[in-house]
This record gives structure tokens, sequence and C-alpha cells, in this order.
């Protein structure tokens, strides 16, 4: 634990004498929080905090976020100046190593992780294995998975060697892995990987480029894929991120780690939320409908819901959001789209939603989700490679967390409590004396 104590917390059991003292820890920045793990000890009861909403699982020095006040900070930075100023690489060492390199530093990293970029040959074989409408989040989970039965010589977690070349590993091979799912779902053929091109212009690369004929990245779209790597790089203890670190706990190797948090990424309340907007904009149709829409987002008695806007932890601007904006804006000027029904529909639900007095106040603001879903759609990326390339850009942050874990020498196996509500003690009833259920 590296927060500062400053003070205790007293919690007294009503109807009792009892009461315990609970530390209260601050960190650098943020609210303090009480260390509550002597109060089973000294009270003899459990808190009760379902999604974990109220609980610090852990301390940590990567991600920092004030959700009021609409802050993201990476290792001290503000996420408006590393998706202004840096590179997804430069990010990616930054949430490692904890600084930002200098020239040298940069170029060793992109070295290390540029001789990593191929797959394994055996491994190539291994996407024949699934049929070829699976979804890509299903094979970058398998194959991701399967990466711990091709590289032994790095799965001793408790080795710092073996840690960072699976660091590396992860982080090269995972665009590659993701561009060759959605290649298979297509029927194309697998492009390899080019030394020559940097991180996001090598995705784009294998993602669009075939044997034929020579590929050109565009450069505007490439920062524009570079930016929202940038921006979905790591986000704190989410769902996705806590999955890793639990598993982790239990000393699973990192490349299992990985593929837990891409099948926890893959729900549509957390990484899918991108493609639910892209859905939701089909099934309104038209923008003539969005103000029926509307009213039955605000009719309380209503199912429908208004995805891609608000977050579960930001109740002021998405910070991520602004700099999307943004970028949408940038790559549709450049594409030059100027009839794409889904986009101009976008682009007015946005417009109104901004102007929406209900809306502004429940600050009912876009996230980063609205306008990557219309970025990568204007860039022509199937809704269901969405997630995929979430996971892609998540990977840095997930082994950067798991990296953290390992490192931490308080670490303990996770084991969240519960409130039992089921039958109380009872004794087996012989099968012939047993009474019908309803």
């Amino acid at each position: 634990m590296s927060g500062k104590s400053t003070g205790t917390m007293t919690v007294t059991l009503d109807g009792s004498n009892k009461s315990a003292k609970l530390p209260l820890i601050t960190g650098t920045i943020g609210p303090a929080v009480a260390d509550i793990r002597k109060l089973y000890g000294e009270l003899g009861v459990f808190t009760f905090d379902p999604g974990y909403g109220a609980t610090a699982s852990c301390d940590s020095k990567i991600t920092y976020i004030d959700g009021d006040e609409g802050i993201l900070l990476h290792r001290g930075y503000p996420i408006e100046q590393l998706a202004e100023h840096s590179t997804f690489l430069e990010v990616a060492h930054l949430l490692l190593n904890g600084e930002l390199p200098n020239e040298q530093e940069l170029r060793q990293f992109q070295q290390g992780v540029t001789m990593h970029t191929m797959l394994h040959e055996q491994l190539r074989s291994f996407f024949n294995g699934f049929r070829r409408d699976a979804h890509p989040m299903a094979v970058l989970c398998g194959v991701v998975g399967a990466l711990s039965a091709f590289y032994h010589d790095s799965l001793d977690i408790n080795n710092p060697e073996h840690r960072r070349i699976s660091a590396f590993r992860l982080i090269a091979k995972i665009p590659t892995i993701a561009a060759w799912a959605y290649k298979y779902s297509i029927g194309q053929p697998f492009m390899f990987p080019r030394n020559d091109l940097r991180y996001a212009e090598n995705f784009l690369y294998m993602m669009n480029a075939v044997p034929a004929e020579p590929y050109h990245v565009n450069p505007i779209l490439a920062r524009a894929m570079d930016r929202i790597l940038i921006l979905h790089a790591d986000h704190e203890q989410n769902a996705s991120t806590s999955t890793v670190r639990l598993a982790g706990s239990t000393g699973a190797n990192p490349f299992a780690c990985i593929a837990a948090g891409i099948a926890s990424l893959w729900g549509p309340a957390h990484g899918g939320a991108n493609e639910a907007v892209l859905k939701m904009l089909a099934e309104i149709g038209h923008v003539d409908h969005i103000p029926d829409f509307i009213e039955k987002v605000k009719d309380k008695n209503s199912s429908i819901r208004l995805m891609g806007f608000g977050h579960r932890v930001y109740k002021n601007y998405d910070p991520r959001a602004k700099i999307m904006q943004q970028t949408c804006h940038e790559v549709l000027r450049e594409l030059g789209i100027k009839d794409d029904p889904l986009l101009d529909l976008a682009v007015e639900l946005e417009s109104i939603a901004l102007k929406d007095d209900y809306f502004i106040s429940k600050k009912l603001y876009p996230n980063v989700d609205f306008y990557s879903g219309i970025i990568l759609k204007a860039m022509g990326f199937p809704t269901q490679m969405f997630t995929v390339l979430f996971a892609v850009a998540r990977t840095v942050g997930w082994i950067s967390q798991w990296q953290e874990m390992m490192e931490d020498p308080s670490q303990r196996i996770g084991r969240p409590r519960q409130i039992y509500t089921g039958a109380p003690a009872r004794d087996y009833v012989p099968i012939e004396r047993r009474k019908k259920h309803n």
C-alpha cells in the first residue's frame, strides 16, 4: 500500500458496544478511502457493494479519473496533451514504465515492439479452426489465449525479464491477430506486418492491403487511428481491467489474463458500446425520426436508450470525447463523405443533444464511444471489428496494470465476499419422500 495514512474513521455497530477504527488512506490526488480489511475481524460484518462502485480494489500509479470534473490522467499527464502530442507507443512506454521516453528510449521501445509483430507460423493455421462467420472477438479471444501454448520461454510471472518480453509480444502481436481475424472473416489472404511502418500505419496496412496491388496508408487516417488507440489505452479499474487483475491474482500467465480481459471487454455494456451506437442510429433510420426518438428517450416508461451519451464514471463531458469529436470531423473532411445517411444522422443527433436542456441537465454528453463508432464507420471498419479495435488499444493498459500488480508485494488472490440469500441448512431427503415443487 503506497497511500498515506491520514487519520481514522470510527464505525459503531448499533445495538452493541462494539466499534472499529478504520485507517483513512489518501493517494496523490482524489478522495480518501477507509481501509476496511479488519472490519470483519473487529465487528463481524462485511461491506456490500455490488459492482464495486464504491470500493478501491487496489492502489495504482497508472491512471487517475475525476468523473465530476472530466479529468483523465495517465501517470499524471492529461489525456488531452498525450493525444495531441504523443504517439501510441510513447503512451504505451509511459503506462508500462512510468515516464515518457526520451528519443533513445523510444527507439529501443519501438524496436522491441517491432521485433515481435510476426506470428508463429503454426499459430497462423490456428485460424482455420474457426468458422468463417465467427465474430472477430471470438477469434481474438481464442488466439490470444493460445499464445501461451507457443511461448513457453516467457511464462514465469515472477521473472521480470519474462514479464517484459510478454508485454512486448502482446502489444506487438495483437494488432496482427486482430487484422488476420478480419481478413479471415472476409476470405482475403493474411497480410504480414511491415517493419518499416509505424504501429497505427502497420495495423491499417494489415487490415486493408491485398497482395495484388500496392497500398499506401493515408497519414490523416493513420493519425486518427493512433489517436483512437491513445484514447482507449487505459481507463483505471474498469470491468475488463479488473478481470485481468483478478485472473492475474491467481498466478495465471499474462496471455491467459489478457484473453480474460478480451472476453470481458466483449460485453455490450463495456467495449461493445460503440457498436451499439451504430445499431441505435440504424434503428432511428433517418434524420426526420430524431425528434420522435428523443421523445421516447425522455419517456420514463419507454425502454429506448440513448447509446453513446453519458458515462458510468464521467458526470461531466468525457475528456476523450472532445478529442474524438475533433478527430471525427478531421476524418470526415479528409474522406469527403457527404452522402452517408448514418453519418449524417449521427452528426445531427450530436447537434440536437448538445443543445437540448433535458440532456444538458442530466449531463448526457456524447462520450468517446459515440464518436469512435462514427470514425470507424467512415474509415470502412465493419461494426463487428469495433470492439476488436478497442482490445488492440486496451492491451497496453491491461499489461501495465497486470505488471504493476505482479510487482506489488501486498498482492493477494482476489476473493470477493457475498450475502448468501439461499436456503438455510437442511437435511437430505430421500427421493421417495420428496414433495412435488411448483
